[in-house]
């Protein structure tokens, strides 16, 4: 029974965890062999991996393309006549062969994009493929920006040969800030150390990162519980140009070291996590005792702050005039200035009170006084007028 091409390609993708550019068909030489292998190649990333078929889930053989130092096409591009190629890397050289004419161009053009990150000239093909090429070549340059790997750890002290004293052994109590992308579980010990702490700490977790005793490679360790007790396992991860490949009966490329991590806890199931140190919290609050210079009974006034006003500006010739305030003798009762201020303007509410009477009695005997001398005048005219006329009759008589 054929597993489905979607189960195969989900497995493909699991194992290799590089991106999926280009696949198809083709056969391989090396430069030794006699006749050509039929495979099913599939592009992941700078990575050529060979299937026996397309039903296959495991690769068979691999091609790392960035050690590509030269491809050459043996005869001109012809419609009727199948492509070779002849791919010259740092230890092998190999011959890939396409039957059909497009696709070993299609082949060249993805081939020469991922390895020179940049798309070749005189390519015969399509504008749409020409599109999927331009797509192809943005996702490579992205998954090779600087900050997606991180560089290889400076080696253990323990690893430093007497003839390379140029390279001091890291400090261990300053956390090493370079390296941005390394897992939280790396820890620059040996593997006694680390399956010693695994062993003395299994609250912390059950994976340590460290690096390995081989130049440019690292190591994982791991303690498993099975039905017969904890069990150490150690696991080399080499480093490549591709990415890192994780050394098992059928190796594992992946792009970064936390995919590494991520591949362990996945084929784990889960019940093993990164080991972590957990820091300590506090669980009690305590009140600090109350300093001796401190009442709690009289709590000292808070002082206000002063307003800053301007000082007024007073003559030299008033202060002179004013006369110094007397000081009150002993036992002498001292009138506050509020109650003094009070006093007088009572005193001279009396006093314009008596002031406004007085005014009103002079005008009273004033208007009496001219009464009288109009009455008396009247009365003296009217006597005079009288005894004029009694003079007068006493005349005609």
């Amino acid at each position: 029974m054929s597993v489905p091409p979607r189960v195969v390609h989900k497995r493909r993708e699991t194992i290799t965890a590089l991106p999926l550019y280009y696949a198809g068909h083709l056969l391989k030489k090396h430069s030794k062999e006699k006749d050509f292998k039929k495979y099913y190649a599939e592009l992941r990333g700078a990575t050529l991996f060979l299937y026996k078929d397309d039903t296959q889930d495991t690769y068979t053989e691999k091609l790392d393309l960035e050690q590509l130092e030269s491809m050459e096409l043996n005869s001109p591009y012809q419609k009727k006549m199948p492509t070779i190629f002849t791919l010259t890397l740092h230890t092998e050289e190999v011959q890939l062969k396409m039957d059909n004419p497009d696709t070993g161009e299609e082949w060249r053009g993805y081939i020469l994009t991922v390895v020179k990150k940049e798309i070749p000239g005189r390519l015969q093909l399509l504008p749409g493929q020409m599109l999927m090429l331009q797509e192809t070549l943005l996702e490579e340059r992205r998954r090779n920006l600087p900050a997606s790997r991180p560089p290889l750890p400076p080696r253990p002290s323990f690893m430093l040969s007497v003839s390379s004293p140029q390279c001091p052994p890291p400090a261990t109590d300053k956390p090493d800030n370079s390296v941005p992308d390394m897992p939280v579980c790396f820890f620059d010990v040996s593997r006694q150390e680390a399956e010693r702490m695994l062993e003395e700490n299994p609250e912390y977790g059950g994976i340590i990162l460290r690096p390995s005793t081989l130049a440019k490679n690292y190591a994982l360790t791991l303690r498993q519980l099975t039905p017969r007790g904890p069990v150490m396992k150690n696991y080399r991860v080499t480093s490549t140009n591709s990415g890192f490949v994780i050394e098992l009966d059928m190796p594992v490329t992946v792009s970064s070291l936390k995919d590494v991590l991520k591949y362990f806890l996945e084929k784990t199931e889960y019940r093993l996590h990164p080991y972590v140190v957990s820091q300590p919290y506090d669980t009690r609050i305590e009140v600090s005792p109350v300093p001796k210079c401190i009442s709690i009974t009289s709590p000292e006034p808070k002082t206000l702050p002063k307003a800053q006003v301007a000082p007024m500006l007073r003559s030299e010739t008033q202060e002179e005039l004013q006369p110094p305030p007397a000081k009150p003798e002993d036992g002498e009762y001292v009138v506050p200035d509020d109650h003094n201020q009070k006093l007088g303007e009572f005193q001279l509410d009396i006093e314009l009170r008596q002031a406004i009477k007085i005014r009103r009695e002079n005008i009273y005997t004033a208007s009496d006084k001219q009464e009288e001398e109009s009455y008396e005048n009247q009365t003296t005219k009217k006597s005079h007028s009288g005894t004029a006329q009694w003079t007068t009759m006493d005349a005609t008589v």
